[in-house]
């Protein structure tokens, strides 16, 4: 049973109570979840709680020492009587449940989760001392006809074929083929370093009991567990029962993590016997003892149950009603198309704005929302009345009417800034971007602030104060980052287009996740003034979109020199006129485009999705291009000293007289950043004039080798793609299991243009991407050339999980969606953290990639 014994959890306000207090150094936050739970074997479990960054889906994010990464996370899936609608998100990873810690070994449902007719709510309790895990999860049935229902438990233990495939290795019947017989099962690495996980599963022959297996990276209803390669990885246990009207059923799972070393394989098993021949369900009700249904009735301790046992459950989240009131169909809607039927007046920016607010109200909020936004503009509607008003005055503008999303980095001056941390909740900077006001210039509506991961830290989620992002075509997927909100607005048809930015691969990783285009120019040729910084002079702001059509309009709206950027200093002498000058179907014809063969394969995944995206040279070829193998790029060099992230900040806080905080470092080590971003508290310097200018000479060097490697192959373009994997489930820790993006592409690490253009999907259905990559300066030509392809290939997919709302004239408009940090934190000046000086020294965070 669950031993009283001391917990750990690391939360905001008592890290900024004892920061303050006591006015000591701030240790350095361990790599981990916002929850964690130490167990007596040393392993620590992280696990995905309402607490920021709030995935909520009560999954095991990761332990320490084991291969786990994303497990215990329940797929559901339900069928209701003949001619029932199917609800959204049917056969999808469940959260919102509002999980909460109560500080000793549980985690609690406060909100159930509504799918049809099934009431889902999950407890998860944590045996610390003999390191297992129990998720119970029950499932009521609110209506008034019988529901079947379909659950897959389970997640990834690992990655590849080899010493990180954490296979299946036992099973409680002698054998490591899972079936209907099996009380448990253990799964292992290679490498005795790494910890045995068990799964158990009831007792064979239950009323409900183990149906079949599946594959819980893929639809784990429909595709099979693999017995070998990298997708024996991913395992999914599958249990089918009928829920009658007002009845509650339940299952009870264990999940172990043994030690390492020698013999720990055959002591899990042990462990796993115990825990078959008599779980522990230790604070569970007799009532909740008498709805589960995976194991025999003789080990749950009752005497009489029900006929029908039902449960009083939380109520479900809040979740708006799916209607608009306008009568503009925005869904999969271009920018052009939006300028076209403004222009012929075929609708009004205040309709599309309207359209827009409504579906960020549906489809971002509530349980199962995409959490895209951080803020939405209050006065979104006024600015659309005010674009009318202009158009009708015979005013015209590049984006007049058109509303666009701003990653939540780009200073506003109307909502304020966060950078996705808690450390700036409501601090609103005095002016815009440039490149915001250049699109205020132009005409169009801000619509709202993208979610992103916090500082731009991540390319393989988008996690902040303020939630995770969930991807829009794939919804238990990760949306990528660190531009996941920007993305996913723009996708799932909440914005016509969106500003995002890159340091590594945070424009292209979540378009080529969700299948928008996007453009990384040369370094210089957008303002970074304004924009918060990751990697000084290697950051790149730029456009996520629909088409590469619409990636003109934005670049035309947005790029260009700034005065106050002496980067953008070249920019005015190598940006056209007009951006979608440059768009020409021929534009490929008669070009050489190299591609190198190794960026093609991934090191361990083994699906296809490189070869799938290879196939398409094909469209180039067919567009005129010939294809051109070339061998490996020469180096860059050693890069030279200095810290880029200090000095960024120091850039960005010299343009705000009030930012509440006097460094990088400051804020970097605010006990309000997420505890795996968190840092300890030092004194960075920032660059030296010697060390910036070595910098920049450095990234300008590399600009003459690149083109100089090209010269020789004499080739226009590369070719890379943008995944080498499938894509996969929102809820580990690590970069391998959000996809393979190991392709070499030189874009950040060189400052390249490049454009990023769907082609189509994988092997197994996933968003498939191509990025074309120039030289320095060669922003309009790769631009076409993208365009292009885009012709020939019409590779963009659409989501299937936010459908067109229903018109209701008349009806009362969805108030404007007011989003709430996770856990409110005090305001950054209120809580005195400006005179808390930076002490001791320190290095670069070298967990960035986004």
């Amino acid at each position: 049973m669950p031993h009283s014994m001391s917990r750990v959890r690391v939360t905001a306000g008592g890290l900024a109570a004892v920061a303050l207090a006591a006015a000591v150094l701030l240790p350095a936050a361990p790599t981990g979840a916002v929850t964690s739970v130490p167990a007596g074997n040393g392993a620590t479990w992280q696990v995905h709680d309402a607490a920021p960054p709030g995935l909520d889906t009560g999954s095991i994010r990761a332990v320490s020492n084991a291969p786990v990464e994303g497990f215990g996370n329940i797929f559901v899936r339900v069928t209701g009587p003949a001619g029932a609608a199917e609800p959204r998100l049917n056969g999808e990873m469940m959260r919102g449940f509002g999980l909460t810690f109560d500080g000793v070994d549980t985690f609690e449902s406060t909100r159930s989760v509504q799918l049809g007719d099934v009431r889902i709510a999950r407890d998860v309790t944590v045996d610390g001392p003999d390191a297992w895990a129990r998720f119970f999860d029950t499932f009521t049935n609110t209506g008034r006809a019988p529901v079947t229902v379909e659950v897959s438990f389970g997640g990834s233990l690992g990655y590849g074929a080899a010493q990180n495939q954490g296979a299946i290795r036992a099973t409680s019947s002698g054998d490591a083929v899972v079936d209907g017989q099996d009380a448990w099962t253990l799964a292992a690495t290679p490498n005795p370093a790494q910890r045995p996980v068990g799964v158990v599963l009831g007792t064979p022959g239950a009323a409900v009991p183990l149906d079949r297996t599946g594959n819980q990276q893929r639809d784990p209803f429909e595709t099979p567990m693999a017995t070998a390669g990298h997708e024996a990885n991913f395992q999914g246990y599958v249990s089918t029962f009928t829920v009658r009207p007002r009845e509650t059923l339940s299952l009870a799972r264990f999940v172990t993590v043994g030690a390492t070393g020698a013999g720990a394989r055959d002591a899990a098993a042990e462990q796993l016997t115990g825990l078959a021949a008599k779980p522990d369900l230790a604070g569970l009700t007799t009532l909740e003892r008498c709805t589960l249904r995976n194991w025999d009735r003789s080990l749950l301790g009752v005497a009489r149950c029900p006929s029908t046992p039902v449960l009083a459950t939380p109520s479900p989240g809040p979740q708006a009603a799916a209607y608009t009131t306008s009568s503009y169909d925005v869904v999969n809607a271009s920018i052009d198309q939006l300028l076209r039927d403004l222009d012929a007046g075929v609708t009004t920016s205040a309709e599309i704005t309207r359209a827009y607010l409504d579906r960020i109200a549906v489809y971002d909020g509530g349980p199962l929302g995409s959490h895209a936004f951080i803020d939405v503009a209050d006065d979104a509607m006024a600015q659309a009345r005010a674009a009318d008003r202009a158009r009708a005055r015979g005013e015209t503008g590049e984006l007049l009417g058109v509303p666009i999303a701003i990653k939540d980095l780009y200073d506003t001056k109307d909502m304020p800034t966060t950078g996705g941390t808690l450390a700036l909740e409501g601090w609103q900077p005095e002016t815009d971007a440039y490149q915001v006001e250049r699109l205020r210039d132009a005409g169009a509506v801000i619509i709202g602030k993208a979610n992103l991961s916090e500082f731009a830290n991540s390319g393989g989620y988008s996690e902040s104060g303020w939630g995770q992002v969930w991807n829009a075509l794939y919804p238990s997927k990760t949306s990528f980052g660190s531009s996941g909100g920007s993305a996913v607005a723009v996708s799932a048809s909440m914005a016509a287009g969106a500003l995002g930015s890159q340091t590594g691969v945070s424009l292209y990783a979540p378009s080529t996740g969700n299948s928008m285009t996007t453009f990384r120019g040369t370094d210089g040729m957008a303002s970074l003034r304004g924009i918060m910084p990751l990697s000084w002079a290697q950051d790149y702001g730029g456009p996520i979109a629909r088409t590469v059509t619409d990636l003109a309009h934005l670049l035309n709206a947005t790029t260009g020199t700034d005065p106050l950027d002496p980067l953008t200093a070249e920019a005015d002498a190598h940006r056209p006129a007009d951006w979608t000058a440059h768009l020409d179907a021929g534009a490929l014809a008669g070009l050489r485009i190299g591609y190198l063969p190794s960026s093609f394969v991934s090191s361990y995944a083994d699906d296809g999705t490189g070869a799938a995206v290879l196939a398409h040279f094909a469209d180039l070829e067919a567009a005129g291009a010939t294809m051109v193998e070339l061998g490996a790029p020469p180096s860059g060099g050693q890069s030279p000293a200095g810290s880029r992230s200090e000095e960024g900040w120091a850039r960005y806080i010299e343009l705000h007289d009030d930012f509440p905080y006097p460094d990088g470092d400051a804020l970097l080590s605010s006990p309000l950043v997420l505890p795996y971003n968190q840092r300890a508290l030092r004194d960075t310097p920032r660059m030296t004039p010697e060390q910036v200018d070595a910098w920049l000479a450095y990234r300008a060097q590399y600009k003459e080798t690149i083109a100089g490697w090209m010269d020789a192959a004499d080739v226009d373009a590369v070719v890379y793609p943008g995944f080498i994997s499938d894509m996969y489930n929102n809820d580990a820790s690590g970069n391998q299991l959000t996809a393979d993006r190991g392709t070499g592409v030189l874009t950040s690490n060189v400052g390249l243009p490049t454009v990023v253009v769907p082609v189509g999907t994988s092997p197994h259905g996933y968003s498939i991407s191509m990025q074309l990559v120039g030289r320095a300066w060669d922003d309009a030509a790769i631009l076409g050339m993208g365009y292009a392809l885009e012709q020939q290939t019409n590779g963009q997919q659409v989501p299937g999980d936010a459908p067109p709302l229903e018109y209701r004239p008349g009806a009362r408009p969805h108030a404007v969606p007011q989003i709430a940090p996770l856990v409110p934190g005090r305001s950054p000046s209120a809580a005195g953290l400006r005179g808390f000086g930076p002490i001791g020294p320190g290095a670069e965070n070298p967990q960035n990639d986004g």
